[in-house]
């Protein structure tokens, strides 16, 4: 048995409740799928307790762009990930501050394993491609593509949207699922939601535990309060990145 978390986005509040849920469940085996830092208040503290609770953690779009640079994000955005970078760079302590980019530029941009792949985006491309449920009506050819570069599973993040696409190509939000999905021979991707930031209208953060062939989607309430007011208090975050939080947007 094992989690699966993505898309923290420097949400301290909502990342210390889902690792008390994990834990709570006994589970000591936590995948992250990447963008631990961006838009959040809190960058160096979740990127301290992914490295210290993950056994394997990815890089996503937003951990690449602090790292390099940002690629076609929107101002918000890309002040957002400055502002995280200098957060980084300006810790006094030399060796935690050598560590946290040790740790950040060694991430991989996939797993594989005998059961399943993982990215942050898609198997497609690692980083950057969203998959949309609304492809499956607007692009179906791209899930062909898609679907090609994978055997079993692929679990990833990125869109902040958790469910189940596959080849149809047909798409199953957790709740349609009732929050529940068996694996079979069947080829599926595996959306995990939102952490810290999810974008399906739902506040509450979202995770997945996998259970031998067993899929359970998971949703948990944290003090969003706390975390919106911290984004308000800091003028380098536009404050929509907070009221963003309470409507799940």
């Amino acid at each position: 048995m094992f989690a699966i978390i993505s898309d923290i986005h420097g949400n301290l509040e909502a990342l210390t409740a889902v690792l008390a849920e994990i834990h709570s469940r006994k589970i000591d085996n936590i995948l992250c799928l990447g963008d631990i830092v961006g838009y959040g208040p809190n960058p160096s503290e979740c990127l301290d307790l992914v490295a210290k609770h993950a056994k394997a953690a990815l890089m996503g779009n937003h951990d690449f762009a602090v790292l390099f640079e940002p690629f076609n994000f929107n101002q918000g955005a890309e002040q957002a990930c400055f502002w995280t970078r200098r957060q980084f760079e300006e810790d006094t302590d030399p060796k935690r501050r050598a560590e946290r980019w040790k740790f950040i530029g060694n991430l991989p941009v996939r797993i594989r394993t005998n059961d399943f792949i993982a990215t942050h985006a898609s198997p497609r491309r690692p980083i950057n491609e969203y998959i949309f449920p609304d492809d499956i009506y607007t692009n179906p050819g791209k899930f062909h593509s898609i679907f090609e570069k994978f055997d079993k599973v692929c679990f990833c993040g990125h869109t902040h949207v958790p469910g189940v696409f596959l080849e149809g190509p047909d798409f199953y939000s957790p709740d349609e699922l009732d929050y529940r999905f068996e694996l079979t021979d069947e080829k599926a991707i595996v959306n995990v939601g939102s952490v810290g930031q999810p974008r399906d209208r739902d506040p509450r953060a979202s995770f997945v535990i996998v259970d031998e062939n067993v899929l359970h989607f998971v949703r948990l309430e944290y003090d969003v309060g706390t975390t919106v007011r911290k984004v308000h208090a800091i003028d380098d975050l536009d404050n929509f990145l907070g009221d963003r939080l309470l409507d799940g947007r």
